[in-house]
């Protein structure tokens, strides 16, 4: 799964080279609007390549990616389903000075 994407990236990008190279290498003795030509489409390959390489499949877990550590096992493969989302705000972090900013931000007035 990994390896095709990362072939078609590798494939993209080594096109990409060959244009702009092939294109002021040579091409440009003959005609240099086809050589600027090449070089837009050059331009235009890497960003498509970091897509396509970037791009998740069907077959991947995208919802196991920050799994807890026994990631291995089938009860953590499975998606969390919980009755309501939570706030990571819910719990104290443990710094007043960021406590009291959340506080402020989130308008309660909680002292400690």
């Amino acid at each position: 799964m990994y390896a095709r994407r990362r072939r078609a990236y590798f494939l993209m990008m080594g096109g990409c080279l060959f244009l702009f190279v092939s294109a002021w290498a040579f091409v440009r003795l003959w005609s240099v609007p086809a050589a600027v030509a090449m070089c837009v489409v050059a331009m235009v390959i890497p960003p498509v390549a970091a897509v396509v390489a970037n791009r998740r499949g069907p077959e991947d877990r995208w919802w196991d990616d920050a799994a807890s550590p026994d990631a291995g096992s089938d009860e953590s493969r499975q998606p969390r389903r919980e009755s309501r989302p939570r706030s990571p705000r819910e719990q104290p972090t443990g710094d007043p000075t960021s406590d009291a900013w959340w506080d402020e931000l989130d308008g309660r007035n909680r002292r400690r």
